[in-house]
């Protein structure tokens, strides 16, 4: 037997055929499915280095679950993330003041930079790591890959502009899709409810921080407001850190391999990659999101030896099929 898989374009429908025995051969439905949606770019005639560039980007962003999970093997999560914050911070500060020259920020601008990096990284990334500890990396995956559909949703109610039905039926497919893919897991701890409603409250934090970056009629240089931040959203999550401090921490090969990773491939490269999807095309940038959740559960699946069932698929489905009814209302 074999099942469909239809790949959407703005002028045709093509079919990928799919052996319906691979569902149970993890790797290999993921690469079947990479290989379809790397059929659909082509079909929508995009530059080889756009594809490189937005592939590069999806492997990347994708793999923040699977090395925040090892991280967290070795130390205590709010440790290894406070540190990462502090790192990153101080590396994109000194890139900001030693390379780009920009000013301090001044008056009212420390309070909109504190009020961005308790949401977008203290409360956000915080809630988000300590939720690794009682949900596997890629279910983590399959559900930040739904941020933008919520942002979307509490951009409208902070606008007060009415909800449209196309992103009411997003949220709704995507929220299904989560919940068939956990279900499973739920059943052999490899997830817990604690863990799906932290990754949940992590998922409105950011969406309320993107939110109110928007609405700030910001002066500073996109580059300074980051590292503002990063590094203020580290100083805000320290004193959780020591409050809650309960174990030993270790700080061995993987717990700096881990980190490094963190820093330097996800928080610096993915980040330029994004921005220059962003600056080439806003919405074909937004298709590279679809491929995110696909290599968080391949990554989990072989490094982390997550299961990838029948349930993983449908879910991961309906996600991406919630991410294409989200943008393509944008794109109308």
């Amino acid at each position: 037997m074999e099942t469909i898989v239809k790949i959407f374009n703005t002028s045709s429908i093509v079919y990928y055929t799919l052996p319906l025995q691979k569902l149970w051969f993890q790797p290999g439905l993921l690469y079947d499915l990479i290989t379809a949606y790397t059929l659909f770019v082509q079909m929508n005639k995009v530059s080889a280095s756009h594809i490189i560039t937005g592939l590069l980007f999806s492997m990347l962003w994708a793999s923040a679950s699977v090395a925040g999970k090892f991280g967290i093997y070795s130390a205590e999560p709010l440790v290894l993330f406070t540190t990462r914050f502090f790192l990153a911070g101080s590396i994109l500060l000194a890139f900001t003041y030693a390379v780009q020259k920009s000013r301090l920020p001044v008056g009212k601008e420390w309070m909109q930079l504190t009020i961005f990096g308790a949401f977008n990284t203290t409360l956000y990334l915080g809630l988000f790591v300590v939720a690794l500890q009682f949900v596997m990396p890629g279910i983590t995956s399959l559900a930040i890959a739904l941020n933008p559909l919520f942002i979307s949703i509490m951009s409208a109610i902070w606008m007060k502009r009415r909800v449209k039905s196309q992103e009411w039926l997003s949220i709704l497919l995507g929220i299904t899709g989560v919940a068939i893919a956990a279900y499973p897991l739920l059943q052999t701890s490899y997830a817990t409810p604690l863990g799906l409603i932290l990754l949940a409250l992590s998922m409105i934090t950011y969406s309320f921080g993107s939110v109110y970056y928007a609405a700030i009629p910001w002066t500073l240089p996109r580059t300074t407001i980051n590292a503002w931040q990063v590094f203020i959203g580290g100083l805000l999550l320290s004193p959780f850190a020591l409050i809650f401090h309960s174990g030993d921490n270790h700080f061995d090969l993987r717990f700096w391999l881990s980190l490094g990773w963190l820093i330097f491939p996800v928080s610096i490269l993915a980040v330029q990659l994004w921005l220059r999807l962003l600056k080439s095309d806003a919405v074909k940038a937004s298709l590279w999101l679809y491929l995110c959740p696909i290599f968080g559960f391949l990554y989990s699946t072989l490094l982390l030896n997550e299961p990838f069932t029948i349930y993983t698929f449908v879910g991961t489905v309906l996600v991406m099929l919630a991410l294409y009814i989200g943008q393509r209302k944008k794109s109308v």
